[in-house]
């Protein structure tokens, strides 16, 4: 039997429906780097979802979505807001610097979120030559703590930003998941609330590979695909990236698979708070769970069930569940933690 963890929702397998949509595009030939008809159908599918005004970009990963997404807003003396937790920040090895040019200011966050009054307090430099001049701000949807930004704090940032001339831009890698926990479509917690530039996740949701760059500030369009070029995140057998989206975008797949992903977690965290000595040190709001477990037992706990530590010295763990975890798979991990605890 294959091996099943809660290390990350990156490691879950794909969805059976994505894997046949990958093998009805692997028939005959097909024009290179996205003239073919997989991606004609899967960009219609998407401007169904986001509008017809929207313009779609396929790339091959999270990291080229948010770097290749941002760079085209940016010149190498701006600067992107965003948090101290956030993937751009802390998980992407300096790529958007070295790409974009430009300067990341990482601000406080609380429960992964940034507040309108950071932005606000970072913007004192604008107009001062010696520091880089804030041109983005960045957020996560669902945050990298597992959290979700209600519809009312996605307005307000985009109003700060656009009110201070600056664009927001949203890393959706889980973006299907924060939909299905505000209970909307997921234009519904971007475009609609202000978001200029979204990376639209899959990969995390049941792809193989791929995501895609949504535009829906239209003056940002002529740029990206020499950006996307430049930036090697162009497939040349593109139809491959857009089958899989076509499969996921055009029912609602990504909102089952989703939905199953938050259900274990809202599970598992029930769960996890009858075990004395464990503590869930996060809001379960999406599909990850953080819980702080006594050191002695996470060793003993990875050894049968694996997974991340995400802060050592507070022994807090993260717990990521996916599209395919299971009432099982839950209950066998309940199982290793009370036996680890014991």
């Amino acid at each position: 039997m294959a091996e099943r963890f809660f290390a990350s929702d990156n490691a879950s397998p794909v969805h059976p429906a994505v894997m046949e949509a990958l093998a009805r595009a692997n028939v005959g030939h097909a024009i290179s780097y996205g003239d073919d008809q997989w991606t004609r159908e899967a960009v219609a599918a998407l401007k169904r979802v986001f509008g017809r005004r929207t313009s779609i970009h396929f790339v091959y990963n999270g990291t080229g979505a948010n770097v290749v997404g941002i760079e085209a807003a940016l010149a190498s003396y701006n600067a992107v807001i965003c948090t101290d937790v956030s993937h751009l920040h802390t998980d992407e090895c300096g790529a958007p610097e070295k790409f974009t040019g430009a300067k990341l200011l990482a601000v406080a966050s609380e429960d992964g979120k940034i507040d309108p009054e950071a932005i606000l307090r970072e913007l004192h430099v604008v107009g001062t030559e010696h520091h880089s001049q804030p041109r983005i701000v960045s957020i996560t949807q669902s945050t990298e703590l597992g959290t979700v930004y209600s519809t009312e704090l996605v307005r307000e940032i985009a109003g700060v930003c656009h009110k201070n001339d600056m664009l927001l831009h949203m890393d959706g890698a889980r973006i299907s998941n924060a939909a299905v926990a505000c209970d909307s479509d997921i234009a519904g917690i971007s475009g609609k609330l202000g978001v200029d530039v979204l990376s639209l996740g899959g990969t995390k949701n049941g792809l193989m590979f791929g995501e895609a760059i949504v535009l829906f500030s239209p003056r940002l369009e002529p740029a990206m695909k020499y950006i996307r070029k430049q930036g090697m995140q162009l497939a040349s057998k593109m139809r491959f990236i857009a089958a899989q989206f076509r499969a996921l975008f055009s029912t609602d797949l990504w909102v089952e698979l989703a939905k199953n992903s938050n259900e274990m977690a809202g599970l598992l965290r029930t769960r996890l708070e009858r075990i004395p000595g464990v503590e869930v040190v996060y809001p379960v709001e999406a599909n990850a769970v953080f819980a702080r477990l006594p050191a002695k037992a996470i060793t003993s706990v990875q050894d049968e069930i694996f997974f991340y530590v995400w802060d050592h010295s507070q022994s807090i763990v993260r717990l990521m569940c996916s599209w395919d975890t299971t009432e099982s798979d839950v209950e066998a991990l309940v199982q290793a933690v009370e036996s680890g605890v014991a």
